[in-house]
């Protein structure tokens, strides 16, 4: 049977002539900017003639292979050597991002520009991110401004939504945070996307790549806080950045005391060293009571794994809290902590739907510890409830609310006979 079976063909030594196209093509930028250049010569500073050659040229141009040197071009007038300074072997062009006039107008025409040709060649996308990233580490061989017109236009092309805010971590580089460069570029980029979105909008864009937290980072390790960053920002009035950095820092702040709390917690710690803890935070970072207050209901609930059932999780509940009921007696003086621990309770009992039925057993608990006064339970109850499992609860705590207000006028009835 194998005797039979056919003889795979052999390649012989005979050579094909590859075909041109198939040859590696070398890398040689000069003559696609010699191209560039001269078509940029002559629409000069007509920013719409420009847009027009860029789109046709793409046909006729690899602007794949060449996209680095189209984008220097564009900014800088030719092609840019590591640092920033433009090469000196090759003709450059004076109508350029760079070349053109500092004010917003101007650098919205540029940006349109750029997001005319990334929207007609879907594939420079990538390679424009890229490029900005690369332009704002040379930050330091650019002229003033230059590197104001960099900051207006990328501050611009953020707002557009061109290019994601990660192009910033090039900020946090070493030698521009220690030369100051990068914080005083940020005031002006981010005066330019604020020009052109609100704060939220900002916000929105930092927090989708991790960027709303690593602010901080535009200076040096010994200037890192958040006076510093704040005084910086608003002094450069951009009270808005210094309010939304202090936001950052206190949400970060806030999520490592919940760990901590719940570690405390875990660990069987005395309660007394738990509250000394808690007011020594309160006090290091300006937390009010009513902000500790949800952050201790949270840490409490989270640091115990509860019931399935709901019939045995009430009992497990009043069990639990009647332990640190004193921890959340330390945190309610307020009649407005109080207000916000019950709005807490009620929205757990909600989100946590084997703790529907478990609501009034655990108002009537914290009420009999001190914790939660009738003043603040009359308030939730007549006014001040949240809309979540409204109808359950406010029946759950009718009879309860009944016995408080009939509690109440014995005692002022009382008080007149007194009189």
């Amino acid at each position: 049977m194998s005797n039979q079976r056919q003889q795979k063909p052999t390649l012989t030594g005979q050579r094909f002539k590859t075909r041109k196209r198939d040859e590696k093509e070398r890398f040689d930028p000069s003559q696609f900017q010699e191209s560039i250049v001269q078509g940029l010569n002559q629409t000069g500073t007509d920013l719409e003639a420009v847009a027009k050659f860029l789109d046709g040229s793409g046909a006729k141009l690899d602007y794949r292979r060449y996209a680095e040197t189209l984008f220097d071009i564009l900014v800088a007038g030719g092609m840019l050597a590591p640092g920033g300074t433009l090469s000196d072997d090759m003709t450059c062009t004076e109508f350029c991002l760079f070349k053109a006039q500092e004010d917003m107008e101007t650098m919205q025409a540029y940006a349109q520009v750029f997001n005319k040709l990334i929207r007609r060649y879907k594939y420079l996308e990538k390679g424009f991110e890229e490029e900005i990233k690369k332009l704002l580490l040379f930050l330091k061989g650019f002229t003033e401004s230059e590197r104001n017109k960099l900051a207006m236009l990328t501050g611009i092309l953020l707002a557009n939504g061109n290019i994601s805010a990660s192009i910033l971590s090039s900020l946090f580089n070493e030698n521009l945070v220690k030369e100051g460069v990068s914080p005083c570029f940020a005031v002006k980029l981010f005066k330019s996307w604020l020009s052109e979105k609100d704060i939220n909008s900002v916000a929105a864009s930092l927090r989708k790549v991790g960027m709303d937290n690593r602010l901080m980072e535009l200076f040096p390790a010994n200037k890192r806080s958040c006076e510093h960053f704040s005084k910086y920002f608003t002094d450069a009035g951009l009270k808005e950045i210094s309010d939304f950095a202090r936001n950052q820092q206190s949400i970060g702040a806030r999520k490592e005391l919940q760990k901590e709390l719940e570690d405390l917690m875990s660990r069987g710690e005395p309660l007394k060293d738990i509250i000394a803890y808690v007011r020594e935070e309160i006090k290091k970072n300006n937390i009010s009571e009513q902000t500790m207050i949800g952050l201790i209901w949270s840490s409490v609930m989270s640091s115990v794994e509860w019931n399935k059932k709901e019939e045995l999780v009430t009992e497990q509940a009043i069990k639990h809290l009647k332990q640190y009921s004193p921890l959340l007696k330390a945190f309610t003086s307020q009649g407005l902590s109080e207000l916000t621990l019950l709005l807490k309770i009620q929205e757990y009992c909600y989100d946590n739907i084997h703790f529907m039925k478990a609501f009034q057993k655990i108002v009537v608990l914290l009420y009999k510890a001190d914790v939660l006064s009738e003043e603040a339970i009359l308030k939730w109850y007549n006014e001040a409830h949240l809309a979540k499992g409204k109808s359950v609860f406010l029946e759950q705590m009718k009879k309860f609310v009944e016995w408080l207000k009939n509690a109440e006028e014995e005692s002022e009835s009382e008080e007149e006979d007194a009189d």
